[in-house]
């Protein structure tokens, strides 16, 4: 989607580092981080929100991109979020998976 920015990420049209990368997802941290860790997982696939998925083997590559993303950074005690729609706080509307770690920021906590 050309004006998705998580798909323009992916496409290395707007430059990211990458905290975990492989043939499904990507994982970069988060901007506006909530906790001492904000890592975001990314399916390359673009897909609206969990409300829009269909592709179940998407599925089984995020959760495994989220815990492969935790496995990586060294988190065994987490927190992953999936906003799905505006209502419930979702403002990239690319389907993502937010894993949290450690001090929580006041809003979460």
């Amino acid at each position: 989607m050309s004006d998705c920015i998580f798909c323009k990420i992916i496409n290395k049209e707007i430059p990211s580092n990458f905290v975990y990368e492989d043939d499904a997802v990507i994982a970069i941290n988060d901007l506006n981080p909530q906790a001492d860790t904000h890592v975001l997982v990314i399916p390359k696939t673009h897909v609206a929100s969990l409300a829009e998925l269909e592709d179940e083997e998407l599925m089984v590559k995020l959760l495994k991109g989220v815990k492969a993303t935790a496995k990586k950074l060294g988190l065994t005690d987490y927190r992953t979020i999936m906003n799905t729609g505006k209502g419930a706080g979702q403002t990239v509307f690319h389907l993502h998976v937010h894993i949290l770690a450690g001090k929580l920021t006041e809003k979460l906590g």
